[in-house]
């Protein structure tokens, strides 16, 4: 069960990060998180800064994307910049913060679909190139953790959060080869929950349609991370499968571009009517049910940005004083 109340997905708009985590700081304070913010370019974006983590598997940038190389290049060390930039920026603003934290970083079945063999196809279509890049993630993933303890001595917890929105094509076999022109194999699900026990309880975050709820809770992840919009009441009885087990669900209740906001009351409101439906007791929703945008902010104005955070907060706030409402 959590206490966290409200939180972000992970992405920002523009290129100032120190203004980034002042945001996150000041307007989600249960559960902050280290934003990311993929306009300063290559290295920046959601695959190129999480490979900049992988331990012994160096990238490079080609026309078709990110691909494996010999050794690390100048894409690999722009990744690398980025993220020791972040990190001390984090240690700048948070210095004598107390309480959880949020990392995000591309889970490996995303990761496997976007990144390519040095001479093939994406390492998806090779399981042997997938089980050597979940390792390599989770031993990365580890070590990044522990910089980010030593740089803050004052987190209680930290919150991984692994983003998957390439999941559903991959277990439905939809994703494309390097080509283009053809579709990799589906892949059991039984890889997928072995590789997500490779980290620690994570809370996978996927806002495309299909998330597989069920493979989600038999890989026992802390939490599971959603865009509101896109559940459907065919989904309850996976969810209420969900909460039994006591997962908690990140609930996607704004949009992540610019819009004109609602009142508190009108943003928790989908949170709400799912928990009615379900028919669980009213006190368990604000212990089991996180607000959030509905996806990453980079596509926002940092205004935007800014009271998206601050709405889902103030909805979070319904849910735990008035959880009968609405």
């Amino acid at each position: 069960m959590s206490t966290w109340e409200a939180t972000g997905v992970g992405s920002h708009p523009g290129e100032d990060h120190l203004e980034a985590i002042r945001v996150v700081f000041g307007e989600v304070p249960g559960l902050p998180y280290l934003p990311e913010l993929p306009a300063r370019g290559v290295g920046a974006d959601m695959v190129g800064r999480t490979a900049a983590l992988l331990i012994d598997l160096p990238v490079e940038v080609q026309p078709s994307g990110w691909r494996l190389s010999d050794r690390p290049g100048r894409d690999h060390q722009r990744a690398v910049d980025h993220l020791r930039r972040d990190l001390d920026g984090l240690e700048e603003v948070a210095h004598d913060y107390e309480g959880p934290l949020k990392l995000q970083v591309c889970g490996p079945w995303t990761l496997a679909g976007s990144i390519e063999l040095k001479f093939g196809d994406k390492m998806l279509s090779d399981a042997g190139a997938v089980r050597d890049l979940t390792a390599s993630l989770a031993q990365g993933v580890a070590d990044h953790c522990a910089e980010v303890r030593r740089r803050l001595p004052g987190v209680t917890e930290i919150v991984l959060q692994l983003d998957e929105p390439g999941l559903p094509g991959v277990l439905a076999g939809t994703v494309p080869t390097a080509s283009g022109f053809g579709r990799l194999a589906a892949v059991e699900e039984w890889r997928v929950e072995e590789s997500l026990r490779s980290f620690e309880r994570p809370v996978v975050h996927c806002c495309a349609p299909g998330v597989p709820y069920a493979l989600l809770r038999r890989a026992g992840v802390r939490a599971v991370s959603v865009d509101a919009a896109l559940l459907r009441r065919r989904d309850d009885d996976a969810l209420g499968e969900l909460f039994e087990a006591g997962t908690t669900l990140f609930m996607g209740v704004v949009p992540g571009t610019d819009t004109r906001l609602p009142d508190p009351g009108v943003v928790a409101k989908p949170a709400l009517e799912l928990w009615r439906r379900l028919g669980f007791a009213p006190d368990r929703l604000s212990e089991q049910v996180v607000l959030t945008p509905a996806c990453g902010l980079a596509g926002a104005s940092p205004r935007y940005a800014r009271a998206a955070l601050a709405a889902v907060r103030k909805a979070a706030q319904v849910l735990r004083d008035d959880p009968r409402e609405g």
